[in-house]
């Protein structure tokens, strides 16, 4: 694609800047930044919050302040009378009135990337139908669509409708696998968990199925929690109500996590909803097998016995087994994990991908 000049892209994040945790997503935005600002484009990013830091500083950043990104992006863009080529949403909801709204208000090419999660039974009847008259409502103001696995486009389609087939997308998820240090110690009865602590994260399935092992196990284990989230109160009552202060430690937020994998033998995730999770990239990346569930886009990186354990979301005697199995040294993961990622899903990769997909103008 030609160097362009004078292009203008706005990227639109329901998500929130924050320094306590710098991830694969704040690491893609800063790379697609500096690539499509060194084809000639300018970018104005639009997110939910910013606590300003010194990792964003070379990014233009508009600040919704909490209020909803949507609506927010709307009123922006017509009362400061701004011009876009291109805009790119990230974690929206697909197939709303919003988009309408932003394609009459801008006729920008359009590109809105699917983060979104479905239900482990998925939608309910009427939601579905719901998600359908949506899709053919709206989905014409939406010119590409990206989902970010196999599973997120099945159920892109699935949702809104097969006639937006011809413009939606695959791009995984990547990682910039080069600020990740690597484990290279024996393996040790020690765990990370990397997650948000809401329900359908599944932590509260880890914490029943550690109170359920052979107490002979259990004791050998160290279980490092890093996340916040509504449920971290509730999870860590629970956890002392089944007697597990001494292995289950709750850490909270870490900007450091890169750093941190490597200390670990294990990554586990008894998630419920997932599309394509970056926890576990970086875990991978850091030569850290993963413990998860069958969900979402999991089994498209993960295979049971050669990079991690598959269990079935839900199963704690299943999870049981496995960290069993682990502490008692029957099942053991030595070899090196993170080949695949450092292959396939690499942020340089990734933004390449979302680059090419922006429109010759």
């Amino acid at each position: 694609m030609p160097k362009l000049k004078d292009k203008h892209i706005a990227v639109v994040c329901n998500y929130k800047l924050r320094p306590d945790r710098i991830g694969g997503m704040d690491r893609f935005f800063k790379a697609f930044d500096v690539k499509v600002k060194d084809k000639g484009y300018t970018v104005d990013w639009y997110f939910t919050g910013y606590d300003e830091f010194d990792f964003y500083e070379n990014l233009t950043i508009i600040n919704s302040e909490g209020n909803p990104i949507e609506a927010f992006t709307l009123s922006y863009i017509q009362s400061h009378q701004l011009k876009y080529d291109v805009i790119v949403t990230h974690f929206t909801e697909l197939c709303t009135s919003f988009y309408k709204s932003l394609k009459k208000l801008t006729g920008a090419y359009v590109i809105a990337v699917d983060h979104n999660p479905r239900p482990l039974l998925g939608f309910s009847l009427k939601k579905q139908l719901k998600n359908r008259l949506k899709g053919w409502l709206y989905g014409n103001y939406i010119d590409h669509f990206i989902g970010v696995s196999r599973y997120t486009m099945k159920y892109i389609l699935k949702d809104y409708g097969a006639h937006l087939q011809s413009k939606t997308t695959v791009i995984y998820n990547g990682i910039d696998t080069k600020v990740f240090e690597k484990r290279n110690q024996p393996n040790t009865n020690k765990f990370i968990v990397a997650s948000h602590l809401r329900p359908s994260k599944g932590i509260q399935d880890l914490l029943l199925a550690l109170s359920k092992m052979d107490s002979s196990l259990s004791k050998t284990l160290i279980i490092d929690i890093y996340g916040e989230g509504p449920m971290a109160s509730e999870l860590e009552l629970m956890s002392a109500n089944l007697g597990l202060e001494r292995i289950v430690h709750f850490k909270g937020s870490s900007s450091h996590l890169h750093l941190l994998f490597k200390d670990y033998s294990y990554m586990i995730q008894p998630t419920y909803m997932e599309c394509f999770s970056l926890s576990l990239l970086e875990s991978l990346s850091a030569n850290v097998p993963v413990i998860t569930t069958q969900v979402g886009g999991n089994l498209e990186l993960i295979k049971d016995g050669v990079n991690g354990f598959v269990f079935e979301a839900g199963k704690t005697d299943s999870l049981v087994k496995i960290m069993e199995g682990i502490a008692s040294g029957k099942l053991k993961l030595s070899h090196d994990v993170s080949l695949l990622v450092e292959s396939e899903f690499t942020l340089e990769k990734m933004v390449d991908e979302h680059y090419n997909l922006l429109p010759c103008i």
